[in-house]
């Protein structure tokens, strides 16, 4: 009997311990730790529902940081650590519009601002010296559509609108005689909103073509309407670019986010989009002309110099930003004319470094 006894105890130890089974649930087991995948991602109307989003669109880029995660889980279960998708949703981002009465100042005004006496501004900053020496104290909405006289080889009216927003003067570029014509008007202004709102569009194409603008590039104008008795009046407006022609806004952004498997769950990228203020420029000795000047020869061609700039700026402005915090930098330069550049760059120790 103690010879059978031992041998059935034998054969249970060999039989528990040599289950196939566990050995291809373990196999696969390992394969799921593994997967990863990459792709480019638009949301869909069916993402957006599956989402309780009926309108389509998310209300703010912070939602949609918030809550595609959990869309990334449902699609792609099996995706883990490395896993990349870069997404592209629609958030409700109202611009807001304006209008107002023309005011034309005189030469005396412009004078004073310029210490000059040629009647002209020939700065693009001058402007702004004179919103804040007329306006020291402005509420937030406050409005104006100025008409000005600007020389720069020649010299022209321009009539631009400027709103206080967020403790800043955003301007809303109007149009010159001169492109008030090529868009077939007689006189410096459309006689309806509708006339406007299909004529700029297309304007606005010629206007870019030495200046071309990322899909998405949203473009604040400011157009004059002829309101009857001998008198204009400035409304604002804001057109969209989708990387072809332009079309106007709707107040939905396009967004594109990418967004990273850590292992545990989907993580956004932190970047966050910045346009350096009159203030940035002034910090680092860049207020007279609000720009970076690189052309061949100047300091600020050198990328290094600008990156130091913009150390600066982001140092002095956002001190207590964790390591790894990325920032989207759009800043005016002047290369022979005014164009717009962008830098990426990530926060590493105590400085910014190039992505």
């Amino acid at each position: 009997m103690k010879k059978i006894f031992y041998l059935i105890l034998v054969l249970g130890v060999v039989l528990t311990s040599c289950d196939p089974m566990d050995d291809i649930h373990a196999e696969i087991d390992a394969q799921q730790k593994v997967i990863t995948g990459e792709i480019n991602l638009t949301l869909s109307d069916d993402d957006y529902d599956d989402l309780d989003l009926s309108y389509g669109s998310f209300n703010s880029v912070d939602d949609a940081k918030t809550m595609i995660p959990g869309l990334l889980t449902e699609k792609y279960p099996v995706w883990g650590e490395g896993s990349l998708v870069t997404a592209t949703f629609k958030w409700y981002n109202p611009i807001k519009t304006y209008d107002a009465p023309i005011y034309t100042l005189t030469n005396d005004e412009q004078n004073e601002v310029t210490g000059s006496t040629y009647g002209n501004f020939d700065r693009d900053y001058y402007i702004f010296d004179y919103l804040e020496a007329k306006y020291p104290n402005p509420s937030e909405g406050d409005f104006y559509s100025l008409r000005y006289d600007y020389y720069n080889g020649n010299n022209i009216t321009l009539t631009d609108g400027f709103a206080y927003e967020n403790g800043d003067w955003t301007k809303f570029t109007g149009f010159t005689e001169d492109q008030y014509n090529a868009m077939g008007e007689s006189y410096p202004n459309f006689s309806s909103a509708d006339e406007a709102d299909a004529k700029i569009p297309i304007a606005l194409i010629d206007i870019n073509k030495y200046d071309p603008k990322e899909a998405g590039y949203i473009a604040l104008a400011m157009y004059e309407l002829y309101v009857g008795g001998g008198v204009t009046k400035s409304f604002t407006s804001a057109y969209v670019f989708d990387g072809t022609s332009w079309s106007k806004y709707n107040n939905v952004a396009n967004e594109t986010i990418k967004f990273g498997h850590d292992g545990t769950t989907w993580v956004p990228d932190n970047t966050i989009k910045y346009t350096l203020t009159s203030a940035d420029y002034e910090l680092v000795g860049n207020g007279n002309y609000g720009n970076f000047d690189v052309r061949a020869g100047k300091a600020e061609e050198s990328e290094d110099v600008r990156l130091e700039k913009i150390n600066t700026i982001l140092l002095n402005n956002f001190p207590s930003d964790a390591e790894g915090q990325k920032y989207s930098v759009s800043y005016n330069v002047y290369n022979g004319a005014n164009a717009v550049y962008t830098m990426n760059v990530i926060k590493v120790g105590s400085e910014y470094i190039l992505q």
